[in-house]
């Protein structure tokens, strides 16, 4: 039973570009943490930065902004390309967590389906016609994906760090390694570490309950249910035998 509801991950893919020596200006650029997931920081998303999102061939965007960012942080390029707009505060005492699923998703989608091209796919699944469904989904080319939030250090470096945890089974430690390996300024405040750290359980207990049959899941409940009825009448029988020693006590 416990093998079957082994997690199992995919293997963190490599990119086969050499690694660059850090360098202080490579702060302001975005660099490609896996191979379509880039992270960045507002600086590699303006209006002048657009032929070279194009080159890279970026089809989504993850925009990180708290509500008061929102006059010089903005989705330069709705018409271009799919965004994703998070109101999110660099504060310790943000719960970020509550983004790591959208987040995810969105990401998920970018690389499993691409961009533009990627609405029609959507649009064409309500159809009954499955023949016609799988003809474009092999058709959509694999899209690239930007986080990005103002600095690029703490909020998307976060998204981006959670990201790797819940899709390749990474502990917080080795996620943030990775991505420190390819962007090495990031640095999510001491309130977004401490989220991290406890994501792992989340995410594995979340995997793990989706992984499980109705049954086992029946079963599951049905032990939880029976080891609290046991702990009721344990209480109930302590209750009686408490009341029999008042009882003989006051007959003696």
């Amino acid at each position: 039973m416990e093998e079957e509801n082994k997690l199992q991950f995919p293997s963190l893919p490599a990119i086969t570009e050499d690694l660059l020596d850090w360098a202080y200006p490579m702060r302001r650029d975005m660099q490609e943490i896996l191979p379509g997931l880039f992270l960045g920081p507002y600086s590699a998303a303006m209006k002048s930065k657009l032929p070279i999102l194009e080159a890279q061939g970026i089809t989504h965007v993850v925009c990180v902004r708290q509500d008061i960012e929102a006059n010089f942080i903005k989705p330069n390029f709705a018409h271009t390309f799919r965004y994703l707009v998070l109101d999110i505060a660099d504060n310790p005492v943000e719960n970020i967590i509550r983004f790591f699923p959208s987040t995810k998703e969105f990401i998920d989608g970018c690389l499993a389906t691409g961009g533009k091209d990627a609405r029609t796919f959507v649009k064409s699944r309500r159809t009954k016609c499955m023949f016609l469904i799988n003809i474009i989904f092999c058709l959509v080319p694999a899209g690239k994906v930007l986080v990005h939030g103002n600095a690029g250090i703490s909020r998307s470096a976060a998204l981006v760090i959670a990201y790797l945890m819940e899709t390749f089974g990474m502990k917080y430690r080795d996620a943030f390694s990775h991505v420190q390996e390819r962007r090495f300024c990031i640095n999510p405040n001491v309130g977004f570490v401490h989220q991290l750290q406890e994501y792992e359980a989340i995410y594995l207990a979340k995997l793990t309950i989706k992984m499980m049959s109705p049954m086992q899941l029946g079963r599951s409940f049905s032990l939880q249910a029976g080891m609290q009825g046991s702990r009721k009448r344990s209480l109930e029988e302590d209750d009686d035998f408490g009341a029999m020693q008042v009882t003989a006590s006051q007959n003696g």
